[in-house]
């Protein structure tokens, strides 16, 4: 899947930035965000810009964008120039001008940059009455031009679509062709791809490839994912602290990287190879569903609405101290089926056994008791945790409510935070003074407050940068062979699944295709979609702790 790879020596400089400095304002008497940032992007080019959260990525891509916030950063040095235009001498007036016209972006979350109450063809065709002076009918012709170039099907339809109407992998595709509709000279790429599954993945990266191709348009790629790094990139940049550590051809920085950090980043990406099988457990199944099944739709009062079957006949095990993922596409149903063994959906039918109870048609009043069995930790803590409530009252909550006495609860908090690796007085500390992997390491220790028997994880990992990522990985698996909490662990990431999993079932479009020893499904998989999903993973050639190609030809 590597989708490009080129001499760009002789290619017009397109993007050339010169000493960049951020800063926060004078009286915080903290030292400059970006310091001495020198990069240059040429025709054609991609350069992609790696580092952790904090390390100055996205920041960079708001000073070239113009769009840093407002008297929190500025830029206090050096030269951005598009072209041989310096950014900075432009009127705010002359920069919104060159947005979309020479410089676009594309954002992560596309469901927050796009207008949730406009239909998406007439976003598109808004970045044109702005920018052009085309009358109404070559607008109407350009937006369906685009759509079709992003490959999106029914693009009458599409147009007429709202946001919340579009998968993540469409939503993304109009983004894309938002910020190609003008073929600008640069296109920017704040992590589009991080929320996808790996198909869609594939599919996105393609598209970027084939549209920079047939527009010569200079691409500035920030991720996380060094397998996308792997496929897209001609030239890596990596950042830390605000500071460019080193840049290099793609090739060159994962086979022989100098620094350190570089180092350390790489040997953190999650191998795609299953770790070693454990022994087969002796117990009986702390969990086990059978015959599962969620339908969406139905009868209604007015009218009957059609049925979707997100689940069907769902039926796994899972003994104590294991951990079983469930891995599949966007819609494929594997976050649904983790809602209903929650209870947080009701299932159509089957039965959800949890320590021999089914608890599949228990009442609100009669799913209490079990309740503290079961816990999950959600994908965004900072959308699960309460952002009022301190630390130690989210940590003590659940026990508080059983009946556990508040000195008791208290001391099980602190014994938490240093089980998961946090300071005593986080527990007088607020959600949003952590960073997001500290704030994941909380979520996990107030679903283990409750000392639970199974832990569902829905894609708690895929958020976060891949040296945070390994840490909370380790720290599961800590807890498990310190706890012997069982996992149902919910990923798009088949790296994620190969380093901590057990058993695999792979689910599409709400059914069970293939399941088995994770060694089994990943490493000889036998159904066409799991071989599928397997060559699509990014990077997938590619052995980056050992700083080398896997196959003959996979990095050219």
């Amino acid at each position: 899947m590597q989708f490009k790879s080129g001499d760009f020596a002789t290619a017009p400089t397109v993007l050339e930035i010169e000493g960049l400095e951020v800063s926060l304002p004078p009286s915080s008497g903290l030292p400059p965000v970006l310091q001495g940032i020198n990069l240059r992007i040429r025709k054609g080019e991609t350069v992609c810009l790696v580092g952790e959260s904090g390390s100055g990525k996205s920041v960079t891509s708001l000073a070239i964008m113009g769009l840093l916030p407002k008297d929190a950063l500025a830029v206090t040095g050096g030269a951005i120039r598009l072209s041989g235009t310096e950014l900075r001498s432009l009127t705010p007036g002359q920069m919104r001008a060159l947005r979309a016209r020479r410089v676009a972006m594309i954002f992560q979350e596309p469901m927050t940059a796009l207008n949730p109450v406009q239909r998406v063809g007439d976003q598109i065709a808004e970045v044109l009455e702005t920018h052009t002076p085309l009358d109404g009918a070559e607008i109407r012709k350009r937006v369906t031009d685009v759509l079709e170039q992003v490959h999106l099907p029914d693009v009458e339809r599409i147009a007429r679509s709202y946001p919340h109407q579009l998968s993540g992998g469409q939503r993304q595709r109009i983004m894309i062709a938002m910020a190609l509709v003008l073929e600008p000279e640069l296109l920017i790429a704040d992590e589009p791809t991080t929320a996808l599954d790996v198909t869609t993945q594939k599919q996105i990266l393609s598209l970027i490839a084939e549209l920079q191709a047939r527009h010569g348009t200079a691409v500035l790629f920030i991720t996380h994912d060094m397998g996308v790094v792997a496929e897209i990139a001609d030239t890596v940049c990596v950042m830390r602290h605000g500071v460019l550590v080193e840049q290099a051809p793609v090739n060159q920085l994962l086979r022989n990287p100098r620094e350190d950090y570089t180092r350390a980043l790489l040997k953190a990406v999650p191998s795609l190879v299953p770790r070693a099988a454990r022994p087969e457990p002796t117990q009986p199944p702390v969990l086990q569903v059978r015959a599962l099944d969620k339908t969406y739709g139905g009868g209604g009062l007015l009218r009957r609405r059609p049925e979707t079957r997100a689940a069907r006949g769902v039926t796994f095990d899972v003994a104590p101290g294991r951990t079983l993922g469930i891995v599949g596409e966007s819609g494929s149903g594997k976050s649904t089926v983790a809602r209903c063994i929650m209870r947080l959906i009701e299932p159509t039918a089957g039965e959800i056994r949890l320590r021999g109870t089914d608890i599949a048609g228990l009442s609100r009043a009669g799913l209490k008791p079990h309740r503290r069995h079961i816990q999950v930790v959600f994908q965004d803590p900072f959308r699960s945790l309460n952002p009022r409530w301190t630390v130690g009252r989210s940590l003590t909550e659940g026990p508080l409510n059983y009946g556990t006495p508040r000195s008791e609860a208290l001391r099980q908090a602190r014994e938490l935070l240093a089980l998961v690796g946090l300071p005593e007085d986080a527990l007088d500390r607020y959600p949003h003074q952590f960073s997001g992997g500290q704030r994941q390491r909380i979520a996990i220790a107030r679903a283990v407050a409750m000392k639970p028997d199974v832990l569902v994880a829905d894609e708690a990992v895929s958020a976060l940068d891949v040296s945070v990522q390994a840490q909370v990985l380790d720290l599961l698996a800590d807890l498990q062979n310190r706890l012997g909490i069982t996992i149902v662990f919910i990923t798009h990431d088949l790296r994620v699944a190969a380093q901590i999993c057990d058993e695999v079932i792979v689910m599409q479009k709400g059914e069970v295709v293939e399941q088995g020893a994770a060694a089994a499904v990943l490493a000889n998989p036998a159904h066409p979609y799991t071989r599928a999903l397997i060559e699509a993973a990014p990077g997938r050639h590619w052995d980056f702790a050992n700083f080398r190609a896997l196959a003959p030809g996979a990095a050219s």
